[in-house]
């Protein structure tokens, strides 16, 4: 446990991870249609990727030693059902098999499944200690706690630390997050969401976070979605893992972006 543990959150105690997961309910979601050609310029700067089993063994390199955290929950569509009806969708053997640093699954508090969503991380929660695979949980709200708000994530995160889980994602809000952070007794990375207006309003929440206490990043359509994916992540993992300001995490990807657009032209 404590060395899948280290593989996930590096030695200054922070972490950037990588979903492509989001085709478990989305399917080919735009700039995810190929994960494998996705991720593989970001791989360099991401200390873990979180993905489901088909990706894994499609789409990424088996030879590669990046941190694999499986998404593990699964069972409904955005084509009507209620994305809160999950289950547990890959056995532990499975897994095991793969080599994974941690499971992912969701946990959907305020809905009418939040005791089918709890008891499943206690079972998979159940099923990591035995072969020492730490779960991730990540939290949601129900459609009427839908207001990303510090009460109802703090209570989201804490029942998730509860079950057992040994890290949570959550998502930023501005009105309370260290005490979300407070109230989780184990690491908080943050969660992005739809891809936002723009790439300063990415850096600027990712900063406000770091500063009032999550460990890392966990965003995937804020970067892989961007105009400039590599620039982007460049300039988060500046945030995470040099402490940089918001101008510093500008200034990174400004040169990035110029150093893309040089490449670019080279290669033509």
């Amino acid at each position: 446990m404590a060395n899948r543990m280290a593989q996930l959150i590096q030695p200054d105690g922070h972490c950037v991870f990588m979903p492509i997961d989001h085709g478990y309910f989305l399917g080919p979601t735009r700039n995810l249609v190929e994960p494998g050609k996705t991720v593989e310029p970001l791989l360099p700067y991401a200390d873990a990727v979180f993905a489901t089993r088909g990706v894994v063994r499609s789409s990424l390199n088996p030879a590669a030693t990046k941190p694999i955290i499986l998404r593990v929950s699964g069972g409904t569509s955005t084509v009507g059902a209620d994305l809160a009806n999950e289950g547990i969708t890959t056995a532990i053997e499975d897994a095991i098999r793969l080599n994974v640093a941690a499971l992912g699954i969701s946990v959907f508090i305020g809905t009418e499944y939040e005791r089918q969503s709890l008891l499943n991380v206690g079972k998979l929660v159940d099923a990591g200690e035995k072969y020492g695979i730490p779960v991730m949980a990540v939290t949601a709200v129900g459609k009427e706690l839908e207001k990303r708000d510090a009460r109802y994530l703090a209570l989201c995160c804490r029942i998730a630390a509860e079950l057992g889980a040994r890290v949570v994602k959550t998502y930023w809000c501005d009105d309370g997050f260290d005490k979300v952070v407070a109230g989780c007794p184990v690491p908080v990375v943050m969660a992005g969401g739809p891809q936002a207006d723009t790439e300063l309003e990415v850096l600027d929440f990712v900063h406000d976070g770091m500063q009032n206490g999550a460990i890392g990043i966990n965003l995937g359509r804020n970067v892989w979605q961007s105009e400039h994916p590599v620039p982007m992540m460049r300039a988060l993992r500046h945030i995470v893992h040099e402490s940089g300001s918001v101008a510093e995490a500008q200034e990174v990807y400004a040169t990035a972006k110029a150093e893309d657009a040089t490449l670019s032209a080279a290669s033509v």
